[in-house]
């Protein structure tokens, strides 16, 4: 496994990272798809094993209850030192008020309850779920600040939003000598490219690392169009990013997958991993062969031809995912 540094930074993260909303109690939380701690464990075990070190989880998956597996496999399977632990915050964990948000109150609440459920001293990653508008961004980027100089998290980073509320986060922690994101986690695939307009050569002129979320597009990449899983069928928040124009660039994934003799997911992963803006994307993993072809699509070069055929079916989407 060759790592990559993780924008402008000195942390070295595995070029494809494991996206840990899979593994949850489906008793908690929204998410009856997810895997138990038993079904679990064997996978972050094999993606460890394969030389991945970098993880991501969140406070909100599945009410706590993935970073409590993601923490006790982690602590049984690898070494910290070694190990990159990126979580997020900013979803509804109580009821009642501060039970969300970014505000001071509630970022230095959840980091605690996080590291709790980690079973560490601190996340190498702290990232912000989403944008709050009833937070001013000073407050936010300030608590933040303070985590990262109480030694709780290594970097901060950011999810989904516009360019223009990443943009004015970053220069004002820049002019307040506070601490800067160095990374942004959003949403980018072959069937949504909204975001190569303004957010990508953002970060490109930043120097911050892209770790895009559902580049496989909830799976829809992998299999034929009109196939459903349990996830797809349930996932409310999924049903809004697709639309039925994006069966064009599903079928030429095949045709290129078929040419090749590789499953659809190596072709769709390589096309992402291959932008050079993108440092690594995020891959959820519910079975071996999902890891498996996660790493595989790592030596899969794209043609210029195939590139061409995958690209020219896109048609322009109303952004999704914030």
């Amino acid at each position: 496994m060759d790592y990559v540094r993780l924008g402008n930074t000195g942390l070295q993260v595995s070029p494809i990272i494991i996206g840990c909303m899979s593994f949850g109690d489906p008793a908690r939380g929204a998410h009856p798809w997810t895997l138990d701690e038993d079904a679990s464990r064997p996978l972050i075990r094999q993606a460890i094993e394969a030389g991945i070190n970098t993880f991501d989880t969140a406070n909100v998956y599945s009410d706590g209850s993935s970073e409590e597996i993601v923490g006790r496999a982690l602590t049984e399977f690898g070494r910290r030192e070694e190990l990159v632990i990126a979580t997020k915050v900013h979803g509804r964990m109580h009821d009642g008020p501060n039970g969300a948000g970014l505000s001071r109150k509630a970022i230095l609440t959840e980091i605690d309850a996080s590291l709790r459920r980690l079973r560490t001293d601190y996340v190498d990653l702290y990232q912000i779920h989403r944008w709050d508008p009833q937070t001013p961004i000073e407050e936010t980027m300030g608590a933040l600040h303070d985590v990262v100089k109480a030694g709780k998290a290594r970097y901060v980073g950011a999810s989904s939003m516009n360019a223009w509320q990443f943009s004015k986060a970053h220069y004002l922690a820049r002019m307040a000598g506070l601490t800067t994101f160095v990374s942004m986690q959003n949403h980018y695939n072959l069937l949504n490219r909204e975001e190569e307009r303004e957010m990508l050569p953002l970060c490109a002129d930043l120097g911050v690392g892209v770790i895009p979320w559902s580049p496989l597009a909830r799976g829809k990449l992998t299999r034929a169009w009109e196939a459903e899983t349990t996830r797809s069928q349930t996932d409310e928040f999924g049903k809004t990013l697709y639309r039925p124009g994006d069966q064009a660039i599903v079928e030429q994934v095949a045709q290129i997958a078929e040419e090749r003799g590789v499953a659809r997911a190596r072709v769709a992963l390589a096309w992402v991993a291959g932008k050079p803006v993108v440092t690594a994307p995020i891959i959820g993993a519910t079975r071996p062969e999902h890891i498996d072809d996660a790493v595989a699509a790592l030596d899969l070069e794209l043609t210029d031809e195939e590139c061409l055929r995958l690209d020219s079916a896109y048609e322009p989407h109303e952004p999704a995912g914030f």
